[in-house]
């Protein structure tokens, strides 16, 4: 039988702790944080997607992170947090590099 998207969802959420803005913060200050935006696909490897990292993820509205974090953990990443919406994050304070400006 296959997966429904809606149990992949509830499967993903139950996996990976949902945090907020101000816990994302916190986790990025102390350091070995690696945040990763789902939104789009990436062709390339990054050699900072390392096991031994923390692992914050975020999209537009929070499935595929909830998704994407699952398949991390389910990939051997220990720790593995949910954001959600990116928007979350910027209303929430949270710094954003936005293309085009000086010193970008």
């Amino acid at each position: 039988m296959a997966t429904s998207v809606k149990q992949m969802m509830e499967a993903a959420n139950a996996a990976v702790p949902r945090i907020t803005p101000a816990q994302a913060r916190e986790m990025i200050a102390k350091g070995n944080t690696l945040v990763v935006d789902v939104r789009d696909e990436s062709s390339y490897h990054d050699k900072n997607f390392a096991k031994d990292k923390t692992v914050i993820v975020y999209c537009a509205s929070g499935g595929r992170s909830a998704l994407s974090g699952k398949v991390l953990k389910d990939m051997g990443y220990g720790e593995v947090y949910n954001l959600g919406a990116f928007r979350d994050w910027a209303e929430g304070g949270g710094a954003v590099d936005k293309p085009g400006e000086p010193g970008r």
